[in-house]
């Protein structure tokens, strides 16, 4: 297998092709869902080092894999794929790459069973249209929800599919004991994508990775429940923007007023089963103006705002012989 043929972002130097050392092997997995993590350090910006992770067989419907990240790549810094494998034992081709010349050794990779079964299909109502969800190759086609209209904050929960609803509202059902399973939360128009981050709790200690506004986050066609989340805005939204996040877990735990940058699980990890994320723009200030506020009302009077006052009484022309006021004050 070439790295041509997995179509590596390989960066061209002095208009040539820069070669890379691509190294496959193969792991055997039993029936269960796993999580593959690579726990190396990030690369530097530029190098090329990365792992790919895929199905032997791509028209295997037993295998379903889903990268965390949305480009599909395992770089670094705990970057993780899903593996379902619904009867086994399977096999799973990991290819790793690395320039030519590079003298690090193999990446750290780990396996973590999630569980030792894998779960049954999520039910799905016989109306919603077939299509294919965005896992990686190996996965197998089934039916999911498609939605025709925006919405700020979209979760794909278990035997409903995906489901959205606007800042301020609950997604998913308290006390359904329906896990939710990954979301993605839009950004209000004036902020930037980066402005607004979020993570998937996927066990203790142990996060997804961060996705940015509109990016997907969690998984679907997995039936992998995750166990909280994390969401934050950047210094400049947090001027802008107040940010609350409420929480119900299959557990019957409920937790709210979780703030920007909080982790917002169980003790126990339970699963996610609804929540609730309140965005709204802070509200403004007073501006200040150089015209002097205006007297409040006198005690035992009602001041009323929407009757403008009564224009002041003309002033009589003072009479011949007449001496001003400021003359007889002095």
């Amino acid at each position: 297998m070439s790295p041509s043929e997995r179509q590596v972002p390989a960066r061209p130097a002095d208009g040539r092709v820069q070669e890379l050392r691509a190294s496959a092997h193969l792991m055997t997995l039993e029936t269960g869902t796993f999580c593959l993590v690579n726990g190396s350090p990030r690369p530097a910006d530029g190098v090329i080092f990365g792992v790919r992770v895929s199905a032997t067989d791509p028209f295997d419907p037993n295998v379903a894999i889903a990268a965390l990240r949305p480009d599909g790549w395992l770089a670094g810094d705990g970057d993780s794929a899903l593996i379902r494998v619904g009867r086994g034992p399977a096999q799973i081709l990991i290819t790793i790459y690395q320039p030519a010349g590079a003298t690090d050794g193999a990446p750290k990779l780990r396996v973590l069973r999630l569980s030792d079964a894998a779960p049954p299909a999520e039910a799905v109502p016989a109306s919603a249209p077939e299509a294919v969800a965005p896992l990686a190759a190996g996965a197998a086609r089934r039916p999911v929800m498609v939605l025709t209209e925006a919405h700020d904050i979209i979760a794909h929960v278990q035997r409903a599919g995906d489901v959205g609803h606007a800042f301020g509202d609950w997604i998913g059902t308290p006390g359904s004991k329906a896990a939710i399973e990954g979301f993605s939360i839009t950004a209000p128009e004036d902020l930037a994508p980066g402005d607004l981050s979020y993570q998937a709790v996927l066990g203790r200690g142990w996060m997804s990775p961060w996705s940015e506004s509109g990016q997907f986050c969690g998984s679907r066609g997995m039936a992998l429940p995750i166990l909280g989340l994390r969401i934050k805005l950047t210094e400049a939204a947090a001027k802008r923007y107040d940010l609350r996040l409420s929480a119900t877990f299959v557990d019957g735990t409920r937790l709210e007023d979780v703030g920007s940058d909080e982790s917002c699980e169980t003790p126990a990890l339970a699963a996610l089963e609804a929540m609730r994320i309140e965005l709204a723009p802070k509200r403004a200030t007073a501006a200040k103006t150089s015209a002097p506020l205006a007297a409040p009302p006198k005690a035992g009077t009602k001041a009323d705002a929407s009757r403008p006052s009564p224009p002041a009484a003309p002033v009589k022309p003072a009479a011949k012989g007449a001496k001003s006021s400021k003359a007889a004050t002095r």
